[in-house]
Order: C-alpha cells, then structure tokens, then sequence
C-alpha cells in the first residue's frame, strides 16, 4: 500500500496548491478594455468584477449602443479572467496524475 500513501502525499500537495492559487487569484487585478477605450473593466482572476470606468464622451452616444457596448465588455471580461483562472489552475493539477483516471 506504499503506492497509496504516496497517492495520498500528492493530493494533499496539489490541495495546498489549489489553495494557494485561489488566494493569488482573488488578488489578482485583469484590466480589460472595450468599445475603442470606452469602457475600462477591472475583475480579479477569480472572476469577481472590482470596477467599471465610462469615458464620459461615450456616454454620450445613445442608450443602446451604450448598453451593448458595456454588456459586451462585462461579458468579454468575465470570459477572459475564466481562462485565465482555467489556465492558472491547470499549472496546479496538470502535474497531478492518479492512476486509472487520466
């Protein structure tokens, strides 16, 4: 049974690992920016939204196109911090393999 003591060792490094990714992941700034620098987005890489800055000429333009343009960037944003995370988390598990499942 040495085979699963070692197996246990592992998973409760990449549980470690995990854990510590998550913290750096909440702190972790993305800025993302639409609609020509219209819409600047600051969401941490756990996906959490921190901000949302206007320019003031865009607001502006009529109520729709500054509505898409803001659900657009939201959207993007989000979609871009998921693959970050994914990306990140990978580093973590891709190195973990348990036998028979892989």
């Amino acid at each position: 049974m040495a085979g699963l003591g070692k197996l246990v060792k592992q998973a409760q490094k990449m549980q470690r690992g995990i854990e510590a990714l998550q913290t750096q992941l909440e702190a972790k700034e993305l800025e993302f920016t639409s609609g020509g620098g219209a819409v600047k987005i600051k969401i941490s890489g756990a996906g959490k939204l921190l901000s949302l800055a206007l320019d003031p000429e865009f607001l502006k333009e009529d109520a729709k196109t500054v509505s898409a343009t803001i659900l657009a960037a939201i959207q993007d944003a989000a979609k871009q911090s998921k693959e970050y995370n994914e990306a990140e988390m990978q580093k973590v598990t891709g190195a973990f393999q348990m036998p028979g499942f892989g």
